[in-house]
């Protein structure tokens, strides 16, 4: 039995606590898992978590989860600025480590994490949940079948609009020790399914741009924005197809966004995370007197939507992709082939948004290796 430690109880935390809570019933080919070990910030909110979340212990610091013997994975849901330190111990101490995007607010910091995890011998994993969805993974099938063609162009977008309002207090992501801004918080999600459709981004040319320089804070005032909430990059990936990556937190009307799309000699494909049980295909081969985009919509056919829902168009949800990406870390920890985004892999994203920052410093072309 797989003991599991859990460190932040936030959004994120309680996503993680329902994968674990439910990924064996979901997929049965798993290791049985004991939720073991809670940490947060203070005892009686690490009391509270417990109870509500189905956690034997609890504890006010996070050392305790790290140190426990009884704990053999832990999931690290913390603001990034804790990562490097929390995650190296995690490693340290021997235990498997899932762990949110992005890695830390500095490059050096990833390395180190990195470096970390490849000297412990664990399985260490970053919370890329998106590549699972069984939309993705069809439109991988498709491009690995050339049923666009050759691509030749990607346009990916991500927008929210949770900091579109400029009355909205200040809060710890608009502080530079959170990163760069929507480059780590949001353009990191659309990077890893650029890496798992196509493989890593060669060279970029960023721009960056703060709407509200500044916000409210809690007693009267305003405090400067130290943070970036839109970034605009162009794109050559190592493969030689261009593209655009365009990130904004501040887009009025935009919930969930995370469009792509991919253009073929043979036809093109769009995807879009607000309905992400749906693929749009438009393919030449069709008659000219029928062409146009169709509508695939996620079924059973499409693994492992089945393991949710025997019916088509039924649709999964956000927690289902943590369910399924608990299963491939799972499997991962058990030596088998699984789909996840290791430290490593995670390293060439974080080395991609750095080389965006530095892009936009210097206002240049920069290669990301």
């Amino acid at each position: 039995m797989t003991g599991v430690g859990l460190i932040g109880t936030g959004f994120m935390g309680k996503c993680h606590a329902l994968a674990w809570n439910s990924v064996r019933t979901v997929f049965g080919d798993v290791a049985k898992v004991r939720l073991v070990h809670l940490g947060e910030a203070n005892a009686d909110l690490a009391r509270q978590r417990a109870s509500e979340l189905g956690f034997d212990r609890a504890s006010g610091d996070w050392r305790a989860v790290v140190a426990d013997p009884e704990v053999d994975v832990i999931s690290l849901t913390t603001p990034n600025q804790f990562h490097p330190e929390m995650a190296i111990a995690i490693l340290e101490a021997g235990k498997h480590l899932w762990c949110e995007k992005p890695m830390a607010p500095t490059l050096a910091e990833a390395e180190a994490m990195a470096a970390a995890a490849r000297k412990s011998g664990k399985t260490a994993v970053l919370g890329y949940n998106y590549i699972q969805s069984p939309a993705i993974r069809h439109i991988r099938q498709l491009l690995d079948e050339k049923i666009i063609g050759e691509v030749n162009h990607l346009r990916v977008e991500m927008d929210e609009d949770f900091m579109a309002d400029p009355e909205a207090p200040f809060f710890w992501k608009h502080e530079a020790k959170s990163g760069y801004g929507a480059l780590d918080d949001f353009a990191v999600h659309p990077l890893s399914l650029i890496s798992a459709l196509f493989g890593c981004v060669g060279s970029v040319m960023c721009d960056m741009a703060k709407p509200y320089p500044d916000r409210q804070v809690a007693g009267g005032g305003r405090r400067a924005v130290e943070t970036y909430d839109i970034a605009s990059s162009l794109i050559h990936l190592q493969n030689g197809v261009s593209g655009t990556l365009l990130v904004n937190r501040s887009a009025w009307g935009r919930k969930g966004r995370i469009q792509v799309q991919i253009f073929g000699s043979k036809g093109s494909i769009v995807f879009d995370q607000e309905r992400f049980n749906e693929i749009q295909l438009y393919v030449t081969s069709d008659r000219a007197t029928e062409q146009g985009y169709r509508t695939i919509l996620a079924a059973p056919v499409h693994e492992p939507y089945g393991k949710f829902i025997p019916a088509p168009g039924h649709g999964l949800g956000f927690n289902d992709l943590k369910t399924i990406e608990c299963r491939e870390l799972l499997a991962r920890i058990a030596g088998q082939p699984a789909r996840v985004i290791d430290f490593d892999e995670g390293l060439e994203i974080e080395r991609t948004v750095h080389a965006m920052a530095r892009s936009f410093a210097e206002q240049k072309w920069v290669k990301v290796r």
